[in-house]
């Protein structure tokens, strides 16, 4: 029988790419989610017959939906920065206390693993460059804070029997059949395609790591598929590249196939700035992200000229 993954946030941007790489691995799956754009999400899967679908929110989930389940990809989350910081009651809710009950539902149902997806924006305003995991964190969003809350309170139920780990992951960017436009690859890609144009906020000095949403996918089964040693009580930075802002705007415009102004403005309210060491992940379960920014504008372009995202 094969071992079953819970994924929650399965319709999102990132569980709706990761289901079907875990289904292909040989993994069973059951996809959790509100699926509140629809089920869409998973249709190139809908028939498989590994996998079943649970429409619910995570702060309602119970015990039961647990049952037979060996491990959790901990996603549902309000997703980024600016939507964190409009109701954060909201984001706490979900982002903490969401995911810390599932963990706990996990514990009591007998899951064998659990890997909470992170975020690398916990590090705020890095005091240096390729901050590891135990570098100092200083969490400027409601986003942030609550992944640092949920990280503390999902390793406090950490056991013999109950593996937990965490995967910080890095500014997300590439094709998902659940689009976002609101992480800066993608959305300099769009405004490239729909306007010729690139706005770069803050001067663009400001560092971010990057990695594709397939990739984290390839993380998370990573982990699942190491020894529960080698990841029982740990965080990873799950990164690629780090990449000043102006540099992936200077990227879409050399990989683009037409011409593309870049417009440089000196303000930005977003005051993140922070670059990351994502070596411990490869130590630890040998995986390295794999994946380019350059491929990542090639895939988000081709998928926009022929309308496959809109």
């Amino acid at each position: 029988m094969s071992r079953r993954i819970l994924v929650t946030g399965a319709g999102g941007y990132i569980g709706s790419v990761m289901v079907p790489l875990l289904l292909e691995a040989g993994y069973a799956v059951t996809a959790l989610d509100r699926f509140f754009f629809g089920e869409d999400t998973l249709r190139a899967v809908a028939d498989h017959p590994d996998l079943t679908l649970i429409r619910k929110d995570v702060r309602d989930i119970e015990v039961t939906d647990l049952e037979g389940v060996w491990g959790v990809a901990d996603l549902a989350a309000l997703s980024n920065d600016p939507s964190g910081d409009l109701d954060p009651d909201l984001t706490t809710a979900i982002n903490h206390r969401g995911r810390a009950r599932v963990a706990a539902c996990a514990r009591e149902a007998g899951v064998s693993r659990y890997v909470l997806a992170s975020s690398c924006s916990v590090y705020g305003t890095g005091a240096s460059r390729a901050l590891t995991e135990t570098s100092p964190v200083k969490p400027l969003t409601e986003y942030a804070r609550c992944n640092l809350a949920a990280e503390d309170d999902v390793f406090a139920l950490a056991g013999p029997d109950f593996c937990v780990s965490a995967l910080r992951n890095a500014t997300v960017f590439g094709v998902s059949p659940r689009m976002r436009f609101d992480l800066v690859i993608n959305l300099m890609t769009l405004h490239a395609h729909q306007k010729n144009r690139i706005l770069v906020l803050g001067g663009g000095r400001q560092w971010r790591p990057l990695v594709h949403v397939s990739d984290v996918g390839r993380a998370f089964m990573a982990v699942f598929g190491a020894p529960a040693q080698a990841v029982q009580g740990q965080r990873f930075n799950v990164v690629h590249d780090n990449m000043q802002v102006l540099t992936m705007a200077a990227i879409c415009r050399e990989v683009l196939p037409f011409p593309v102004h870049i417009e440089v403005a000196p303000d930005d309210a977003d005051k993140r700035d922070y670059n990351v060491d994502g070596s411990k992940l490869a130590q630890a379960v040998g995986f390295t992200p794999g994946v380019t920014v350059e491929d990542g504008v090639a895939e988000v372009y081709d998928a926009l000229k022929y309308g496959r995202i809109e």
